[in-house]
């Protein structure tokens, strides 16, 4: 089973700590077993979470045994990393472990050395602090997350659960991270950042939204040829007032978010099926193959080949 550690340092700032914990515990796989293995790390025995004091069940050397490390964001992103947990982080990615961080969590990650060269993201009010601190590191405070690879950095809140739906979606594919992000009740889908193999699901709409039921019946029907007319006639709204609660809900507009639901329907046929693109182009909702390859490699980073080479790969090694 694959293990996540969660490291907890003196200053973890709570929000950040619980959201690996949550959703990386209660993610299931088809057949309902727990799909990983969940460990709150700690150099000391007791942490400062400021409001609580927290103890954490594993020792930092449980590290070692981790497939992925996150590192939570922690209060004060100036203050000194602990030696100990620096040479911890460096030896487990030099064994190949992910490494991801929520929020602030960019600062510990970076005085690893392991960021330099690359780009990273961080809470954009802390951005201009990593950067001047870690200037070998590009930081690029638009984007939710970045993905190195084995290195990943997210913004602050809610973009370390796009973060870890990511790499449940990297994973074990876009039906076990959809279960995932029903459980999370994950906000509307936002615009995202320029990530490869960028996570494209969309979760439940809350309950009570005005659009909705709107986005329900987009999703059922992504395959055909509708217009701003036809969403605004089902929606029972002019094409002015349908925009304006869109961009309030979504932060995209009606089209938009339409082919963003095409293109994730795309990603999970490309994943469970042998179906040419072409058919799939059609099958989602595209009138030509040529704009669905453009549209897909915009939206998710690679082609569709290279995407279904990448995924059909991990769903079935």
């Amino acid at each position: 089973m694959h293990t996540v550690a969660v490291l907890a340092l003196d200053g973890v700032i709570p929000f950040d700590l619980s959201t690996p914990i949550d959703v990386f515990g209660r993610t299931r796989l088809p057949d309902g077993r727990p799909a990983y293995r969940v460990r709150v790390c700690a150099p000391t025995e007791e942490i400062d979470a400021g409001a609580f004091t927290l103890r954490a069940p594993w020792p930092l050397a449980a590290l070692d045994e981790a497939d992925t490390i996150i590192v939570p964001g922690v209060s004060d992103p100036s203050a000194p990393v602990p030696d100990e947990v620096l040479d911890a982080l460096r030896r487990a990615a030099a064994h190949g472990t992910r490494l991801a961080s929520i929020c602030t969590g960019a600062f510990v990650l970076a005085a690893t050395g392991l960021l330099d060269g690359l780009r990273a993201t961080t809470h954009w009010l802390a951005a201009d602090r990593l950067a001047a601190l870690h200037p070998a590191v590009d930081v690029d405070p638009g984007v939710l997350y970045v993905d190195n690879g084995l290195l990943l950095t997210s913004a602050g809140a809610a973009a370390g659960l796009d973060l870890c739906l990511h790499l449940i979606r990297s994973d074990l594919g876009s039906a076990v991270a959809a279960d995932a992000a029903r459980l999370a009740v994950m906000p509307l889908e936002r615009e995202g950042g320029q990530a490869q193999f960028i996570v494209h699901e969309q979760p439940p709409a809350p309950r009570g939204s005005v659009i909705e039921p709107l986005l329900r019946w987009m999703e059922d029907n992504a395959r055909r040829d509708l217009t701003l007319d036809d969403l605004a006639a089902r929606a029972g709204m002019s094409i002015r007032t349908l925009n304006r609660r869109f961009r309030e809900q979504t932060g995209t507009s009606p089209l938009q978010w339409l082919h963003r639901a095409r293109i994730r329907q795309a990603q999970y046929l490309l994943e469970t099926t042998a179906h040419p693109v072409d058919r799939i182009a059609t099958q989602v909702g595209f009138g030509s193959p040529t704009a669905f390859r453009d549209r897909f490699k915009r939206l998710v980073g690679t082609s569709p080949h290279a995407y279904r080479r990448a995924f059909q790969t991990a769903r079935t090694g």
